[in-house]
Formats: C-alpha cells, structure tokens, sequence
C-alpha cells in the first residue's frame, strides 16, 4: 500500500471522527472536521449505510491513520499483540503508544505524529543518550528521550514545546522542560489512552 499524500482533514471527515492529524490547526475554528462533519464529497444531510464488516474495517482505518501505520505494519504489530498475554485488542493499542513518533507527539515535542516522524527521521531524537532515527522503535519503560543541541538551540523548536506542555501531557509522560527531555515513566493501560477507535472491532475483523 502507498503512503497517504492527501488532505489529512479529509481522512478525519471520511472516517467520522477527528483524529487531530493536522497539528495545532486542529485545535482552532480553521478545523474543516468542526466546520464540515460529513464525509467529504457529499452534503451535510448524507447517511451512509455500513455493514458490519464496513464497521469493522473503518476502525481499523482509524487506527491505522491515526498513528501512521501501513498495512503490512499494522499486521506485524496484530500478530504481536495476539501473541502476547492479554487482551490481544489491550495489548494493539499498547504497542502503538510505544512507537517513538506517538511518544515524541505525546511529549509535546511535536504537534502531531507526523511532525514527530520528522523529527525521528531526521536524527534530531535521542534515547537514552543515543540517537534513534526509527520512528517505530518501541520504547521500554524508562526510557529518556531527548533532543539534538540542534534543536535545543532552536527557540522557535522551545516555544512550540512549551506550548505543547501546557496543552497537556500524557500521564505516563515525565516532562522536563529545562532539560527539554521527557521520560517513558510507565507503560499505559488501555483506559490510560482512550484511543479515538474501538480496537475489539479490529481484532474481530483479523479474526474472520
């Protein structure tokens, strides 16, 4: 599967649900999901019919969009959670906040998963003092992430993470702004991340 290259606010009106992809635009009135909440291409008065399998299949979606999966990643990332103990839909959701882009986001070092996997991807990330350019490298409980001198140096880069910050910050998320470092305290639960998709629908529908 190609990487999606399209409008990114049209994904959250075609999915149904907003899935802050766009940054800080989508915490204003510019947001096209709060001025159009239907699907792209038809008028505000359009219902489509769904199918379980559609339903089923639009979750999936969801998840895949909002941390930046493709296909064939996704499913490397299913059969891990089904081979772990657990709740295999729990345990899904799990591995996708461990990705380092998601915790970069989470941080607030970036305003959205994609401009965390630039950071990443760039170089401009440390782990636990080590430069990591692997935006789905898993990060263990613990873990420090950091950022380049570069970046440390860069006030634009500060002010954006400050402002991040004071939006809120994930609770499994140490912050420390001096340092502009942030710790991977614990691991989160399932009721920890609320995610914006029903993950059981997921694993029912690998399940058929």
């Amino acid at each position: 599967m190609a990487v999606y290259n399209g409008p990114v606010c049209k994904r959250c009106r075609a999915l149904g649900v907003k899935l802050f992809l766009k940054g800080d635009k989508c915490f204003t009135d510019k947001c096209p999901f709060e001025k159009r909440p239907y699907p792209p291409g038809k008028d505000r008065n359009y219902r489509r019919k769904i199918t379980s399998y559609g339903e089923h299949l639009m979750e999936k979606q969801k998840a895949k969009a909002v941390y930046g999966v493709l296909e064939r990643q996704f499913r490397i990332y299913f059969k891990e959670a089904k081979r772990q103990k657990g709740e295999t839909g729990a345990n899904l959701v799990r591995l996708l906040e461990r990705r380092l882009d998601n915790v970069v986001y989470r941080a607030g070092m970036a305003s959205s998963r994609k401009q965390a996997r630039r950071l990443v991807s760039h170089g401009h990330i440390r782990v636990n003092g080590k430069k990591v350019n692997i935006p789905s490298y898993l990060l263990k409980k613990g873990d420090v992430i950091t950022v380049s001198e570069k970046m440390k140096a860069n006030e634009e880069f500060r002010i954006r993470f400050e402002e991040n910050v004071r939006r809120g910050v994930s609770s499994w998320i140490s912050v420390d702004l001096d340092k502009m470092s942030a710790t991977f305290s614990d691991i989160p639960t399932r009721e920890d991340i609320q995610p914006p998709f029903n993950e059981n629908a997921i694993v029912e529908l690998y399940s058929k």
